[in-house]
């Protein structure tokens, strides 16, 4: 072996010597005896450069005594005795850590410090690595716009900034976050420092032992050959867009891609190649906040859920049909990405993208893949594929790719511009409108919601949020209508219907959830457990929902280093009438996040239905005192002042709640309906028409203001309300 690969083997193999790696860690080493050319292409990978040992040759950002402060949180950046250290202050709390992990390279670098043995935070300082002409080679915060006090949840020293709970499982091979629920102490363990060969492929080491006598593919001859052995994309005569032809592509490979590249919930610790996505996890989708109601990206959500809703994913289309397996760069650079597939005849020429040739505007990325930014610097493209739409984003207050470009001009300019140049748009879908309606926020008809659902046009990804989101639209449910998605082949369906399962009366789940228990995808069967829990099963469920139920026990420890895991803990117990241990998980949320608010509000709850008063005011004083923006503290603290018949004190925290979270209608409600309880009609009749123009779904509202408009004889108010 030469010295490069020498030197390459080192970084994959990682050192027995370096902290946190396992004691016998599987290896990428043998890999690399074979598979030279391959290495050296993953070397030039993001993968590559996902975490290192904090060295000359890996830190990026300036060390010479650089300083830099943000809202009063300063920081130096320095070298002593060869060792990479910061020292970071906020207030009069000062404190030196050494630098021990560098994390990612492009287009920033975070550091990692440790700031108790097996605790390790990412610093909310990052280092630009983006080029001088950009507007990089700085030190910059990551949240620029806002201060991140120590009594936010944001703040780098709070579990969301943990590297062990948060980032390890996506920037190292085999990792282990091995999380102690009682003494609240990581000792994560890896197997390799960064993201390599076993990340993908898994444990290769039989294929080692067996690979001389493994026949190889010759691949060239398969390519030129007329009859290509699986298949491949092609553009049949008149048409302008490729297909596949050949045998069905088994895509399942990118489960491995979806591990890292989602917003998910862990249900087991660590993460296994050629393992079922669902099987290690439960997925967000396509929900508000994190999404725009026509399904592109709001927040940092990784690619998955936008993938899935594309006509690309539809097609066949899979990650390395347009990135390179090991580096993972795009195979070509430009619209020749595309065109690949797509005719340029057709869509390579102005008579499509009306912009001078080799322009931006000619890019079709930025047209159909915008970018948004994140982390202050990474700008990241939205891979449902849409066409820009600015008549939607008239309506949905969704963005366009055309006034994220010309951002002196309005959605009305582009929808005039597009309709002059391609026609109007095709109309949607019906079940579409609906859902953009109901991702929105608007009201809509249980058989609206119903109609989305049901259509196979959409995407599968898309039927399955509104399938989630039923709750929104009915208190209960047939189990013939939920039945044909509890046994659906799609396994999205079948995760969001035994969600929805909660609407059934327990006879019904008992007959159509209890099959689920034995489903094939973990993330089914703990949804299952978790909707059967307080139900009295049959002797014959029994054995089949407590190996279900440890699962959704297992899946509660993996996240329990956060608030949200010891609050799940804490209401499983309740379900199972352990008020004793549901007691303890919620003060241990407390504890471990004393700036989550849901842990104050579940504790005070439990001591509520106890009727321990006393406790009930003392756990949300506390909580106001913690997490004095909640909204939601404030308005239980209302309701806790209300059941002791002190109603103009609680209209004041009903007040600050609709104040602190504008977008909720039922403190709105709570609010005027208490202030009509004080005698005061008029006032909250007032304050209603001011207020009620805020919120999307407004029909609460409009019924309570036809009611005080009643009241108080007012016709005019009461057509007004009527009109809304």
């Amino acid at each position: 072996m030469n010295f490069y690969w020498l030197i390459l083997s080192i970084v994959l193999a990682t050192p027995a010597s370096w902290a946190n790696e396992k004691s016998t860690p599987l290896s990428n080493e043998s890999c690399i005896n074979c598979h030279t050319s391959q290495a050296n292409e993953w070397h030039k990978s993001d993968h590559a450069k996902a975490m290192a040992i904090a060295a000359n040759d890996t830190i990026l950002g300036d060390f010479n005594n650089k300083s830099v402060e943000h809202y009063g949180q300063k920081a130096t950046f320095f070298i002593k005795d060869g060792v990479y250290q910061v020292t970071i202050s906020y207030d009069n709390n000062t404190q030196t850590l050494p630098i021990k992990y560098t994390f990612g390279h492009f287009p920033l670098q975070q550091y990692i410090v440790e700031t108790e043995p097996g605790s390790l935070q990412i610093l909310p300082f990052a280092w630009d690595s983006r080029a001088i002409k950009d507007g990089g080679q700085r030190w910059y915060h990551n949240y620029s716009h806002e201060e991140i006090r120590p009594e936010d949840r944001l703040h780098w020293r709070q579990p969301l900034q943990n590297w062990n709970g948060m980032c390890a499982d996506c920037h190292s091979d085999g990792l282990t976050r091995n999380y102690d629920n009682e003494t609240n102490h990581f000792k994560s363990e890896f197997d390799n420092i960064n993201v390599g060969c076993l990340s993908c492929h898994g444990d290769m080491s039989a294929h080692e032992k067996s690979a001389k006598s493994v026949k190889t593919r010759n691949v060239y001859k398969d390519v030129i050959s007329n009859k290509h052995p699986t298949g491949r994309w092609l553009r049949t005569l008149g048409k302008n867009t490729a297909s596949w032809h050949g045998e069905k592509r088994d895509n399942s490979f990118m489960d491995s891609c979806f591990a890292c590249h989602s917003l998910r919930s862990p249900l087991t610790d660590g993460i296994k190649a050629h393992v079922p996505f669902l099987d290690q996890f439960t997925p967000q989708l396509l929900s508000a906040p994190n999404y725009y109601p026509d399904g592109q990206i709001k927040e940092e959500v990784y690619v998955y859920g936008s993938f899935l809703q594309s006509k690309m994913f539809a097609a066949g289309v899979n990650c390395l049909d347009c990135h390179d397996k090991h580096t993972m760069k795009v195979k070509i650079e430009g619209n020749g990405l595309c065109l690949q597939c797509h005719s340029g005849d057709v869509f390579n020429v102005k008579g499509h993208h009306q912009h001078e040739d080799k322009s931006e505007g000619a890019q079709c990325v930025n047209c159909h893949m915008p970018e948004s930014r994140f982390m202050g610097v990474d700008d990241r493209r939205d891979h449902s594929f849409k066409i820009p739409r600015p008549d939607l984003s008239k309506t949905l207050g969704s963005p366009n790719a055309c006034i994220k470009c010309h951002e002196n001009q309005s959605n009305q300019w582009a929808e005039d511009k597009l309709v002059q140049w391609h026609g109007q748009p095709k109309p949607l879908l019906t079940s579409k409108t609906y859902l953009f309606a109901l991702n929105a926020g608007h009201t809509i008809s249980l058989e609206q919601h119903l109609t989305i659902i049901a259509d196979e046009q959409l995407a599968v990804i898309s039927r399955a949020t509104a399938l989630e989101m039923l709750a929104y639209t009915t208190p209960t449910i047939s189990a013939e209508i939920l039945d044909p998605y509890l046994t659906h082949q799609e396994d999205l369906l079948r995760l969001s219907a035994v969600k929805a399962s909660a609407l059934l009366n327990p006879k019904e789940r008992i007959k159509y959830v209890s099959p689920l228990l034995s489903d094939k995808r973990k993330s089914i069967r703990i949804e299952a457990a978790r909707n059967l829990v307080s139900i009295q099963l049959t002797q014959q469920d029994l054995s089949v929902f407590t190996q279900a139920f440890n699962e959704l026990v297992t899946a509660n420890e993996v996240s329990s280093w956060r608030g949200e895991g010891r609050v799940n803990q804490g209401l499983l117990a309740m379900e199972i009438n352990d008020v004793v241990l549901a007691e303890k998980r919620f003060k241990e949320a407390i504890k471990i996040e004393p700036y989550f608010d849901a842990g104050y509000i579940n504790l005070a709850g439990l001591y509520r239905s106890q009727q321990r008063q006393i406790l009930v005011q003392s756990v949300l004083s506390q909580g106001l005192k913690k997490v004095p923006q909640s909204g939601e503290l404030h308005y239980e603290f209302g309701l806790y002042l209300v059941r002791k018949k002190e109603l103009k004190k609680a209209v004041t925290y009903f007040k600050k709640a609709v104040d602190l979270t504008p977008t909720n209608a039922r403190y709105a409600y709570t609010w005027i309906l208490s202030i009509d309880g004080l005698g005061e009609t008029k006032q909250a009749l007032n304050e209603l028409k001011l207020l009620i123009v805020n919120y999307q779904d407004k029909t609460e509202l409009k019924e309570l203001g036809l009611y005080l408009s009643q009241k108080l004889y007012k016709r005019a108010d009461y057509q007004w309300f009527s009109q809304l």
